[in-house]
């Protein structure tokens, strides 16, 4: 009896992760809807890694204590997206308000050191890691600040409005009983993201979207 509900409350768990993974993917979809507003091309064709923190309404992102659950994939030396592993946010003066809402964010890693930092068992952005808003639409500008220095860019969205964000002094950690609680097993972030664990199918969805857009804007600028 013990181990039938043992089971039960696994499945709700991984039931709840998927329900986050489903979320992001619509976060990339309605982010990338209106490309005048959208992250520019040359941002999605140098990105390293992706990770989305979904705003929920039941809890699951409590906008007071500044904290939201999120998913994270990189991309592989192969070129294609890895599974992803969870990951959550927290702390920071910002925070997830923009007029006292709260908002979905997506973050970037643009170089290999933010992909190493990804690696880490948690990274304080501002202070581990160069963060900085990311510029939006088709004309954003290659040469700024931010493609000499940031190794995360940051993006949020509320109420349909899409910007960037100032998020120094948030930490950025692994969700290991979460990742733990979706492949079933323990395995290394440093495995998940280097492209050498399958990805689970509840994450499939996900890892398709991250690649419709952020695959497709890199062969482009390979062309």
């Amino acid at each position: 009896m013990a181990a039938s509900s043992l089971s039960a409350h696994a499945d709700d768990d991984k039931a709840k992760i998927a329900e986050r993974m489903t979320a992001a993917s619509e976060v990339i979809e309605q982010i990338m809807a209106t490309p005048d507003k959208a992250i520019p091309g040359s941002i999605l064709a140098g990105a390293h890694c992706v990770v989305v923190i979904p705003s929920y309404k039941k809890g699951a992102f409590v906008v007071g204590a500044q904290y939201g659950q999120g998913v994270a994939t990189c991309r592989t030396p192969s070129g294609k997206w890895s599974a992803p592993v969870c990951v959550q946010l927290a702390g920071g003066s910002v925070g997830f308000q923009i007029g006292g809402q709260a908002t979905d964010l997506v973050l970037i890693a643009m170089n290999q050191k933010g992909l190493q930092d990804m690696l880490k068992n948690k990274v304080k952005l501002g202070a581990d890691a160069a963060a900085a808003a990311g510029p939006v639409g088709r004309n954003a500008q290659a040469g700024t600040d931010w493609k000499l220095n940031a190794e995360f860019l940051s993006y949020s969205r509320s109420k349909g409005l899409f910007a960037g964000i100032d998020l120094d002094g948030t930490v950025l950690s692994q969700n290991q009983e979460c990742t733990r609680t979706l492949y079933s097993a323990d395995i290394s972030y440093k495995a998940i993201l280097d492209g050498n664990t399958p990805t689970p199918t509840e994450a499939r969805p996900f890892v398709r979207t991250v690649a419709k857009y952020f695959v497709a804007a890199k062969d482009a600028k390979d062309k």
